[in-house]
This record gives C-alpha cells, sequence and structure tokens, in this order.
C-alpha cells in the first residue's frame, strides 16, 4: 500500500502547510504548474516525487519533469499530465490514447478546480486536485490524498489549505 499526495498548480508558492502533508505520504505527485523548482526541491529533500510540468513552466523545468507521466504503481496505471480534459471531452493531446489504452488513474492539473469523475465509458477515474498555490481565480487551496493498494484506489480525500 502506497499513500499518495497529489498536488498541481503550485505557481512557486510552497508553505508549512503544504510541507506538513507531504511529510504524511510515501509518495507526491504534482500535475504541472510547477513555478519555481524551488517547490519541487522542498518536496524531494522529504519524500520521493513525481511531476509533469505545465503550461507556465520554464524551459528549465520542461527539462527536469515531461509533459506526460505513464506508469503503474501498486497495480494502478496512472497517467499524469497537465491539461488533459475531463471525461467525456478530453483534450485533443490524450483522448485518443485514452479509447485506446485507457489508464485506471487519470490526473490533470490546469484548472485551478478540484474535480474527481470517473468515466463510465473507459472504466478510469478522473482526478484534478485543484491548486495548492496562491496564484489563479480559485479561492481555497487544495491537494488530494488517497492509497493505492493491489490495483484499487481508496481513502480518496480532500485536503483544503485555506484562502489564498
Amino acid at each position: 500500500m502506497k499513500k499518495i499526495l497529489l498536488l498541481s498548480d503550485t505557481h512557486s508558492y510552497i508553505d508549512e502547510r503544504i510541507l506538513h502533508y507531504v511529510s504524511k505520504a510515501d509518495e507526491v505527485w504534482h500535475a504541472g504548474d510547477i513555478g519555481d523548482l524551488a517547490v519541487t526541491d522542498a518536496i524531494e529533500k522529504l519524500k520521493p516525487l513525481r511531476a509533469v510540468h505545465g503550461n507556465i513552466d520554464d524551459a528549465k523545468t520542461r527539462t527536469c519533469f515531461p509533459k506526460d507521466l505513464r506508469f503503474d504503481c501498486e497495480g494502478v496505471t496512472v497517467w499524469i499530465t497537465h491539461i488533459g480534459g475531463y471525461p467525456p471531452k478530453y483534450n485533443v493531446n490524450t483522448r485518443d490514447e485514452i479509447r485506446s489504452n485507457p489508464p485506471k488513474l487519470f490526473i490533470c492539473g490546469h484548472s485551478h478546480i478540484l474535480k474527481v469523475m470517473p468515466d463510465k465509458k473507459t472504466g478510469l477515474l478522473h482526478m484534478n486536485p485543484g491548486a495548492a498555490g496562491t496564484h489563479g481565480f480559485h479561492k481555497i487551496r487544495t491537494m488530494l490524498r488517497f492509497c493505492l493498494n493491489n490495483g484499487h484506489i481508496t481513502d480518496l480525500e480532500v485536503i483544503e489549505l485555506g484562502s489564498k
């Protein structure tokens, strides 16, 4: 079993509250718009990190982190990308792959809107953790945490970090 902390859209912002939750996870996943690499450096000092770059990330960040990350974790196929769309209206860059080879868990950021929703047609679960940073139109900073265990996604929890 692995405890996962999922965040996105930090836009160069990291604080002790985020790091508190980082310390309780087994792995941290970041769904893009990292901003300053000090964010990922702070996370990686505490826990293993898997991350993708987003549309605001500079060339250095794009060198460090890919656009898409697809992997297996605890029997769950995972695909993380920053801009991917929502069921059933996926982004042009993701929809063909989702239709032909759907992951069990599809993770995006970008919208700053926390959403968790199943895609009944493909069987995947879509997650967007909202935005953990202070830049953007969102009112409340959010993240998600959950467990992966033997092919199952369990114990999903919304973490509200307070007003931005």
